[in-house]
């Protein structure tokens, strides 16, 4: 099991704590005389629980969500034929896009995005398409930060029809979603 971050560990906490506050709200109110105030702090003291209920149900949610956005990504880009993904083709730019790639989720993983070629899939809604950007020459960037890129398609005759300046993607790499962005121009031929 991984390690909580600090944050997480202190939401377990809080729920632990409430949890026991509501536990000893309902033996105050078993143990206490019908109409008795007791009966009535007890009471108090069971509905502090309701709130962590709520956002359990509205996590649960969000992760049926992701998980079912991530499960169409992932059949699209099964579906979809996969183009050949070779070093030695030169990088031809079809878009320029503007990406920021999320925080790494473990800090040993929280490293410079070096010069090169990256490969991912660009996600469309529900439609996946094969790419990769180029970092330039001599330059990096850190995660989190606001990035212009070029970015070639393994199939444009597919993707390019489908894409106009201003339109949101998200990237996919594996089964994670890495980064968010949106098309900036298209790249004359």
């Amino acid at each position: 099991m991984p390690s909580l971050t600090q944050i997480q560990a202190r939401r377990r906490l809080i729920v632990v704590i409430l949890l026991c506050v509501a536990l000893g709200g309902a033996a105050l109110r078993q143990l206490s005389a019908p109409g008795s105030t007791q009966r009535d702090v007890g009471t108090l003291l069971m509905l502090l629980w309701i709130p962590v209920i709520g956002n359990i149900i509205a996590w649960l949610v969000n992760r049926m969500r992701a998980a079912r956005a991530l499960k169409k990504a992932a059949a699209v880009m099964a579906a979809a034929p996969a183009a050949p993904l070779r070093e030695d083709m030169p990088f031809e730019p079809h878009a320029w896009v503007e990406l920021t790639l999320r925080p790494a989720g473990v800090p040993a993983e929280d490293i410079p995005i070096a010069e090169g070629l990256h490969h991912c899939a660009l996600v469309i809604g529900n439609e996946g398409f094969s790419v990769r950007w180029q970092v330039g020459p001599g330059r990096s960037f850190r995660r989190g930060t606001l990035q212009t890129l070029p970015v070639e398609f393994m199939a444009p005759e597919a993707a390019l029809p489908r894409l106009k300046p201003g339109l949101a993607f998200r990237l996919l790499v594996g089964e994670a979603f890495i980064g968010d962005g949106q098309v900036l121009q298209l790249s004359t031929p």
